[in-house]
C-alpha cells in the first residue's frame, strides 16, 4: 500500500508542476500559441477526463521512474524467483545497502537524466515530425525535464 500512495504522490506532483507551467503567466500563453492551441478548444474539452487521463498516464511514468531511481530493484530482479539461486541472497544485500543511494536528491538527479535523455527527446522527435517550432519543443519537454526530477526525488526519498 505504501508503495502504491508514493507512486500516486509522484503521480500528482506532475499535475501541480504542469498547474504552474502552463499558467498564461509563465508559459501557458507561447505554449497555446505554438500549439495551436485556443481557448475556446479548451473550454470545449472534457477537462474532468483530460486531468484523470493526466494522472494516469503521469502514474505510468511514475512506475518506470520507480524502477529508474532504486538501483535495489536491479538486484531485486537479478535473485528473485531464479531456480538455484539462494534467497538469503537479496535479503544479506538489502540489509547492507538497501537505503543507500535512496535520498530525495539522488532520485532527482535519475529523473533529472530521464527527463532530459528520454522525455525530452521524445517530444522533440514528435515536435519534428509535427513540424512544431523549438519553442514548442523547449515548452513541452521542459516540462518534463523540469517534472521528471520532482517525480524521482518522492520515489527515491519516500519509497
Amino acid at each position: 500500500m505504501h508503495t502504491i500512495l508514493v507512486l500516486l504522490l509522484s503521480a500528482f506532483s506532475s499535475l501541480l508542476v504542469g498547474f504552474v507551467w502552463y499558467n498564461p503567466k509563465v508559459f501557458g500563453t507561447i505554449w497555446m500559441k505554438e500549439s495551436g492551441v485556443t481557448e475556446e478548444k479548451i473550454k470545449g474539452g472534457n477537462i474532468a477526463l483530460t486531468m484523470l487521463m493526466a494522472f494516469i498516464y503521469a502514474f505510468f511514468i511514475s512506475v518506470v521512474l520507480w524502477s529508474l531511481v532504486i538501483h535495489q530493484m536491479g538486484a531485486n530482479s537479478a535473485t528473485v524467483n531464479i531456480k538455484g539461486v539462494d534467497p538469503s541472497i537479496l535479503k544479506n544485500y538489502m540489509n547492507a545497502y538497501g537505503a543507500t543511494y535512496r535520498t530525495f536528491g539522488h532520485g532527482a538527479l535519475h529523473g533529472f537524466i530521464a527527463g532530459l535523455f528520454f522525455a525530452l527527446p521524445v517530444v522533440g522527435v514528435n515536435a519534428l515530425f509535427e513540424r512544431r517550432s523549438w519553442k514548442y519543443t523547449l515548452i513541452a519537454g521542459g516540462y518534463w525535464v523540469v517534472t521528471c526530477p520532482l517525480m524521482g526525488g518522492i520515489i527515491c526519498q519516500w519509497m
